[in-house]
């Protein structure tokens, strides 16, 4: 029997209800989990809840989430619909939260096979977009993804919703543009840059091998620094009147690009 939660005066909700803000999941390490499949996924790639807050009235009760996270070390909680409603940040909420220890993001800790496929997304500035590129380097098996001048947090519960969980799945680590740029050397890798300012297409540059492929921000696109700095410029053929395409959708067309040469073995010249 777990212990019930229903006032909505009650600290614990005013603590979760905080944690949505950078600087209390800074403070205290941790991010937020809101969903089933988000959680499960975090279970499955190893996380270990602090906190498990749960709610049958929404109708998805699943006791072995309950049991794997009370065996992880878990304090396991569980809420009326009232005060589940207060702490849930999703429109429509299905009754699991968890506290989860933050995203391990040092840059300098990442390891990589020789020849891994990277994401690079510089100063990506829209939560929703992090998390569908996550989705993608998930399914399309890139090594890591790497935030250059992040400006959002990993733990970011938007983020994280968004990714379906992935966040949890995929290697993630942050720096400045320079220090990823200087690890990007100093690891070999290849580093290829997005950009419309190219007559060279995506499918006419080599993408085997230990490379990374790079995503400016959805207002100014890749630095003059990111730039400068590739062994090669792409671009993603355009018909329409616009010249450029939301990051996440570019990052998936340039990643699966990258996933149909290395089942291939060879670029489209």
């Amino acid at each position: 029997m777990h212990l019930e939660i229903t006032s909505l005066s009650n600290p614990r909700l005013k603590q979760l209800v905080a944690l949505r803000r950078r600087r209390a999941r800074e403070r205290l390490s941790v991010t937020l989990v809101e969903g089933y499949e988000e959680l499960v996924l975090a279970l499955d790639a190893g996380v270990r809840p602090k906190e498990l807050y749960f709610c049958p009235e929404f109708g998805r009760h699943d006791q072995g989430v309950v049991e794997r996270a009370t065996a992880s070390g878990a304090e396991v909680l569980r809420l009326s619909r009232a005060a589940f409603e207060k702490v849930a940040y999703r429109e429509s909420p299905d009754g699991w939260l968890a506290v989860v220890p933050a995203v391990a993001d040092v840059l300098t800790s990442l390891r990589i096979a020789p020849d891994s496929l990277l994401l690079v997304c510089e100063a990506v500035e829209k939560p929703g977009n992090i998390g569908a590129i996550l989705r993608t380097a998930d399914a399309a098996g890139v090594a890591a993804v790497l935030a250059a001048d992040p400006v959002i947090d990993w733990g970011n519960p938007n983020l994280v919703r968004a990714s379906k969980g992935t966040i949890f799945s995929v290697p993630v680590a942050s720096g400045t543009s320079d220090d990823v740029l200087r690890w990007l050397d100093e690891h070999a890798v290849r580093l290829v840059a997005t950009t419309p300012g190219t007559d060279t297409g995506l499918t006419d540059v080599d993408l085997t091998g230990a490379v990374a492929i790079a995503v400016g921000s959805e207002m100014g696109g890749l630095s003059a620094a990111f730039l400068a700095a590739a062994q090669a410029r792409v671009k993603i053929p355009m018909f329409g009147r616009i010249n450029s395409l939301n990051v996440a959708t570019a990052a998936a067309i340039a990643v699966y690009e990258a996933v149909r040469q290395r089942s291939t073995g060879a670029a489209t010249m």
